[in-house]
């Protein structure tokens, strides 16, 4: 609020004060600060108002705090310093003031570019209350020594010092597990007793579960999904941490109506934090000056398994992920998927194939035959209910032959491949064990830099040696976690085969869940007829095995 006060009578000033001075206190505090309470904003407000009432040249009027809480000085697109722009620029405020330099700028060229420039071609006066103190009306030629650049420019080395500490803590944190974000993902809050781990927040998890449920098990679109919420009255992320109290915002939900939209379900889909994987590091800064976020490749980021409770079962969110891979549109104004939608290819081309109604009677065409070209493929035309009614009757089979006590029996007692696995094991712990030490290496180069223990050269050198390495290792492990993982799918006595047709012992007709559970693709040959690929393995190739 506005605060008006006249001039001490007191006050000896070595230049004469005949403005008015419409003032502006720009406080800020930074995470790197800490919990140092003598930056803390309360205190930044006391020593600005103690500044104020006892030492302040002229009449004035307080027009507002600008205070930017948890922001870094490197960076200038900060919102209460944006808007204290803006009200310079349209003459709200002339004059400026805060506790020093390091509160307003932690970069040397935007320090120089505001001093200089924009705040004398504004006409606005520039206080610090601090060392060094400034007072461009009062003492202009303070600007001119060297003893501000120089302030700048340590403000500026002890912000890029601060960057690369506080990046080389966040990196060791993220290989841990640990979370480090400002706000846990939906469906997920921060521990009370530790803000670097994520416990499940019910009710939104609860919502993450449906939307997984309607898309994979109800065949349900993104678009009818959001629909869905919508009519429910279930609002989006965004809107749900703001109703919990949270100052979180997001970019891309405009207006933050509070709606969900096709990409917001779309997020939730893909996000495999939700299957108790920690997944960080997806995008980081230019540098400590530039905050402009870039994508991080995948084999950079941090994924540790294992670190929170799932809110999905990991095979629940492998059939979403592969589902969203499949062409799965839908007709317009539609909210579900059709039966077949991407799962039905063409045998030859091995393309989507296209639905089409004819006179009440579904069909579906080669795609490449009816878009592309005539003479890429051939027609492929199939009945909707003949490709239906085929699969039903084939699982149908599959589930009579395989609920016999002789087969299950076989099936059970067919020898596992252990010495495969195991050897794959050895091997993926070997690597494992080799990335530690590397890493712990790399971590450590910097201190022996620092230290003296070796040249600025030489810790470049082996930076890039060690690095190259740590690549080359993370590749070699995800291959072989991805062999084993497939072995251990193979050859788990505990059969998918078994476990997911029999639970369809009576089935009477098909639907989307049934489909995506059993079903991989379905493929149309020219001559009619239907190959299908199951997601798990034949019960007799694996007794032949």
């Amino acid at each position: 609020m506005a605060r008006i006060r006249k001039s001490s009578q007191s006050t000896v000033s070595s230049k004469p004060i005949n403005s008015f001075w419409y003032i502006a206190a720009y406080i800020r505090l930074s995470r790197e600060d800490g919990n140092d309470e003598s930056l803390s904003v309360t205190n930044q407000k006391k020593i600005i108002g103690e500044y104020l009432e006892t030492y302040f040249q002229g009449n004035f009027t307080l027009v507002d705090y600008y205070i930017d809480d948890g922001v870094t000085g490197t960076d200038y697109d900060r919102p209460s310093f944006q808007r204290m722009l803006h009200d310079i620029e349209t003459g709200t405020i002339n004059c400026v003031i805060c506790k020093n330099l390091s509160r307003m700028f932690r970069n040397y060229s935007d320090q120089g570019y505001f001093l200089e420039k924009i705040f004398p071609m504004h006409k606005t006066r520039f206080i610090t209350v601090s060392d060094p103190k400034i007072d461009s009306y009062l003492h202009p030629e303070a600007l001119l020594g060297l003893e501000i650049p120089i302030n700048g420019l340590m403000n500026d080395r002890f912000a890029a010092k601060t960057s690369f500490d506080v990046r080389a803590t966040f990196a060791t944190k993220r290989r841990k597990g640990e979370f480090i974000g400002a706000f846990a993902p939906y469906g997920y809050k921060k521990a009370s007793e530790n803000k670097n781990a994520l416990v499940i927040d019910e009710e939104a998890a609860k919502v993450v579960q449906t939307i997984f449920q309607w898309f994979v098990y109800e065949g349900m679109s993104k678009n009818g999904i959001a629909r869905r919420l919508n009519e429910l009255g279930i609002v989006n992320p965004t809107a749900y941490k703001k109703s919990k109290g949270l100052n979180f915002s997001c970019p891309h939900t405009g207006k933050n109506d509070g709606l969900w939209s096709p990409g917001s379900v779309s997020s939730i889909l893909k996000n495999q934090m939700y299957t108790g994987t920690m997944v960080q590091g997806k995008q980081t800064v230019i540098n400590y000056k530039v905050h402009h976020k870039v994508p991080v490749p995948e084999t950079d980021w941090y994924i540790v398994p294992n670190t929170h409770e799932p809110i999905i079962e990991q095979a629940l969110f492998t059939k979403a992920a592969s589902l969203q891979i499949k062409d799965t549109r839908t007709a317009p104004g539609e909210k579900n998927l059709y039966l077949l939608s991407g799962l039905i290819l063409c045998a030859d081309c091995k393309k989507a194939m296209t639905r089409q109604k004819s006179k009440n009677m579904v069909y579906y065409y080669c795609r490449t035959f009816r878009d592309k070209s005539k003479n890429a493929c051939t027609k492929h035309a199939v009945k909707e209910t003949l490709v239906v009614s085929t699969v039903l009757t084939v699982i149908q089979t599959l589930i009579s032959l395989i609920d016999s006590t002789k087969v299950i029996e076989k099936i059970l007692q067919a020898p596992v491949k252990q010495t495969e696995s195991s050897c794959l094991a050895t091997r993926l712990h070997l690597r494992q064990k080799e990335l530690e030490k590397v890493t712990d290496i790399v971590d450590g180069l910097y201190d022996d830099w620092k230290n003296g223990h070796i040249s600025k050269e030489e810790y470049h050198r082996l930076k890039a040696k060690y690095s190259s390495q740590t690549e080359h290792l993370k590749i070699m492990i995800k291959r072989l976690q991805s062999e084993c993982s497939q072995i251990a799918e193979r050859d788990s006595e505990n059969d998918p085969f078994l476990s997911h047709f029999l639970q369809y012992q009576n089935i009477g007709e098909l639907n989307r869940g049934i489909l995506v559970t059993l079903v991989k693709n379905l493929y149309i040959h020219q001559n009619g007829g239907i190959t299908i690929e199951f997601n798990f393995s034949d019960p007799y190739c694996q007794i032949i095995l």
